[in-house]
C-alpha cells in the first residue's frame, strides 16, 4: 500500500525543508497538526515546544512538496549517490607495485577413473587439465549443466541455465587454445553467478516476483571481465529475495550437506551449488554476511573482498556504502585465481581504487603476525570448540597468536545505515506498493524494514557515518601490529563491524558437527591486503581437509 503523507513527512530528509520554503507555492495539508508533530517527536526521541511546532509546520509542509517533486524523477537502482563511502583511515597509504605471483598450480593433474568426479576437482586443477588439454572446456562445460539440470531443481539453487551461451563461450575457449591462444588460469572454466549481475539477453531477477521477468541490457563488470579470462558463464543463480535470506520468489535454496535445511544467504545459490558440484565457482556478494553465511552453512570457501576491490557496476544495489562483490569457491587457493580476474577499477564504479593484487601462496608464519578475537573466542558459543582447534592448528604449524580488541564504538548499532540506503534503493518499490509481492512478509524482512527505514532522521544517519568514521580510525589502530587476524564468523561482533568498515575476510570451513553440518572460522585481512588473508586460508587448508569433502547426496 501506499504510505500516507502523513508519514511521509518525517522520513529522512525533513531536515531540508528550509531549502524549500518557496513563497506562495505550499500546500498546506490539514493533517500536518501539532499533535501530528507532537507524536513524531516520540519517534525521534526530542521534544520541542508549542512555539516550536508552529513554526516547524510549514517547513514540514514544504518538505514534503520537495519529496513529491522528487518522486516525479525516475532514478534507477544502479545509480549511486553522490557522495561515496571511503573505507581508507586518514593518513593510510597503501603499496602500490604489483610484485610477480607465483601462483604454485600443480605441475601434473591425473583425470579420474570416473569423469564425474572432476564436479568436484578445484579451479586450479580443472586449469591444468586444460591447459594440458586433457580436457576440453565444452566437455567439462556439458558436465556441470548436466548436473545443473539434474540437481538444481532438488535444492532450488537455479533460476535461468544460460546454455546456449555457455556452449558457445566454452567452443571458443577449446578453438583458442587449440590454436595456441591462452588466456589464463580460467580460460575455459565453466561458472554461475548470483542472479543480482546484469547480463544482456538473460534475465536478471534479483531474486524477487516484482522483477522476475527483468532483462537488464548492460554486462555487469565482473561477468565482462570473467568472459575476457575465457570463462565459461553457466547459470544465474539464486539468491534470496533483494539479497536477503535463501527465500526467492522460486522457493528455498537448500543446503546440499542437509537439504531438509535452507542453504543460508543472500548467495545462497552461489554457495550451494558450488557445494554441490554443480558449478567450479561462483560469484556471490555481501552486505551484512551474505557471502560468509551461506559459504559457512554450505561448506564452501567465500572470500568477500575489501570495499572498492571489486567494480559493481551491472549489479544490483542495496546498500551504495556496504555491497561487495566476491567469490564463492572450493579453496582458498580458487578464490585467489578467481578474484585475480574480477578486482580493480573499470570506470564505471567510482568507489574502485587501482591497488595490486600482491598474492604469495606461501605464508610465512615465523615472520607474519597473526591476531586473534581473544575476547571473541573465551565466550560459550555452538562452533568455539572447532575454533579453539583452528588455533591450534596454527600454532602447529608456527604461528605465533597475538590477541586483538576490537573496538569499544557502538558499531552493531549503526547498521541502520544499510536499512536507510537500501529504502532509498527501493523507494519506488515501497511506494508502488509491489513490496506486496515479495515472498516474505514478516517483520524481520525486505518490506517492513524499507517501510520503517522511512522514520530515519536524516540527521542520525549522517550521524551514524560519522561514528563510522571514529570506528574506521579505532579499527585501524587496535589492528595495526597484526598482518592478519582471526575471528569466530559470527560470535563477538566481527561480522557487523567488518563490513562497516570495508576490512576483507575469507570464511573457510573448519569441521562438522555430530549431524554433519559445516561449520567455519573467519581469516581477516588489512584493508586491500586480500593477498595475505588467502594465503593464511591456504596454509590452514593445506594442513586439514574440510574443504576437500564432498555432500554424499551430490557425489
Amino acid at each position: 500500500m501506499k504510505l500516507t503523507r502523513t508519514l511521509l513527512v518525517f522520513c529522512a530528509g525533513a531536515a531540508f525543508a528550509m531549502f524549500a520554503l518557496a513563497a506562495g507555492n505550499l500546500l498546506i495539508l490539514s493533517d500536518i497538526t501539532k499533535n501530528t508533530i507532537i507524536e513524531a517527536e516520540k519517534i525521534i526521541g526530542l521534544e520541542f515546544s508549542d512555539a516550536q511546532r508552529d513554526s516547524l509546520q510549514p517547513n514540514l509542509v514544504s518538505a514534503l512538496n520537495s519529496y513529491e517533486a522528487m518522486r516525479q524523477v525516475e532514478i534507477g537502482n544502479g545509480v549511486m549517490p553522490s557522495l561515496h563511502f571511503d573505507p581508507v583511515p586518514a593518513g593510510r597509504t597503501y603499496i602500490t607495485e604489483q610484485r610477480p605471483v607465483n601462483w604454485n598450480l600443480p605441475g601434473d593433474v591425473a583425470m579420474p577413473e570416473r569423469f564425474d568426479d572432476l564436479a568436484f576437482y578445484s579451479v586450479a586443477e580443472l586449469s591444468v587439465l586444460i591447459r594440458q588439454r586433457k580436457v576440453t572446456s565444452e566437455q567439462l562445460t556439458m558436465l556441470f549443466l548436466d548436473r545443473l539440470k539434474t540437481h538444481g531443481a532438488t535444492l532450488e539453487a537455479v533460476i535461468t541455465i544460460t546454455e546456449d551461451l555457455a556452449l558457445e563461450q566454452a567452443r571458443r575457449a577449446d578453438r583458442e587454445i587449440a590454436s595456441g591462444i591462452y588466456r589464463g588460469m580460467l580460460h575455459g572454466i565453466p561458472y554461475g553467478t548470483k542472479d543480482l549481475l546484469a547480463l544482456p539477453g538473460h534475465k536478471t531477477t534479483w531474486g524477487a516476483m516484482p522483477y522476475k521477468d527483468q532483462v537488464i541490457d548492460e554486462t555487469a563488470t565482473v561477468i565482462r571481465k570473467l568472459e575476457e579470462a575465457g570463462a565459461v558463464h553457466l547459470a544465474k543463480l539464486t539468491l534470496g529475495a533483494l539479497a536477503w535470506g535463501d527465500v526467492w520468489y522460486g522457493g528455498q535454496t537448500r543446503n546440499p550437506w542437509n537439504t531438509s535445511q535452507g542453504a543460508s544467504g543472500s548467495s545462497a545459490g552461489s554457495a550451494s551449488a558450488t557445494s554441490a558440484g554443480l558449478v567450479p565457482f561462483a560469484i556471490g556478494s555481501e552486505t551484512l554476511g551474505s557471502i560468509v553465511s551461506p559459504a559457512t552453512r554450505n561448506g564452501v570457501t567465500g572470500l568477500r573482498p575489501t570495499y572498492g576491490r571489486v567494480s559493481r557496476h551491472g549489479a544490483m544495489a542495496l546498500s551504495w556504502s556496504m555491497d561487495k562483490l566476491g567469490p564463492i569457491t572450493r579453496s582458498a587457493t580458487d578464490a585467489a585465481i578467481v578474484f585475480n580476474y574480477i578486482y580493480g577499477p573499470d570506470g564505471l564504479d567510482p568507489t574502485v581504487k587501482d591497488l595490486p593484487f600482491n598474492y604469495d601462496p606461501e605464508f610465512d608464519f615465523q615472520n607474519l603476525r597473526i591476531g586473534f578475537v581473544k575476547a571473541a573466542f573465551d565466550t560459550d558459543y555452538g562452533s568455539a570448540s572447532f575454533d579453539r582447534r583452528t588455533l591450534e592448528v596454527l600454532e602447529s604449524l608456527g604461528a605465533t597468536l597475538v590477541p586483538v580488541e576490537l573496538p569499544e564504538l557502538p558499531f552493531s548499532d549503526l547498521t541502520f545505515i544499510l536499512s536507510a540506503e537500501a529504502a532509498a534503493a527501493f523507494d519506488e518499490l515501497t511506494r508502488s506498493g509491489q513490496d506486496d509481492l515479495l515472498v516474505r512478509q514478516i517483520r524481520n524482512a525486505w518490506p517492513n524494514v524499507f517501510r520503517a527505514a522511512r522514520f530515519i532522521p536524516a540527521v542520525e544517519y549522517i550521524q551514524a557515518n560519522r561514528i563510522r568514521t571514529m570506528v574506521i580510525e579505532e579499527m585501524d589502530r587496535k589492528i595495526r601490529d597484526v598482518d592478519v587476524y582471526i575471528s569466530p564468523s559470527f560470535a563477538g561482533g566481527n561480522l557487523a563491524l567488518t563490513n562497516l568498515t570495508g576490512h576483507p575476510c575469507v570464511v573457510v570451513p573448519n569441521g562438522f558437527t555430530e549431524s554433519g553440518s559445516p561449520v567455519s572460522i573467519t581469516f581477516m585481512g588489512h584493508l586491500f591486503d586480500e593477498g595475505t588473508v588467502l594465503s593464511l586460508a591456504r596454509a590452514y587448508q593445506e594442513a586439514t581437509d574440510f574443504h576437500l569433502q564432498r555432500p554424499p547426496l551430490f557425489q
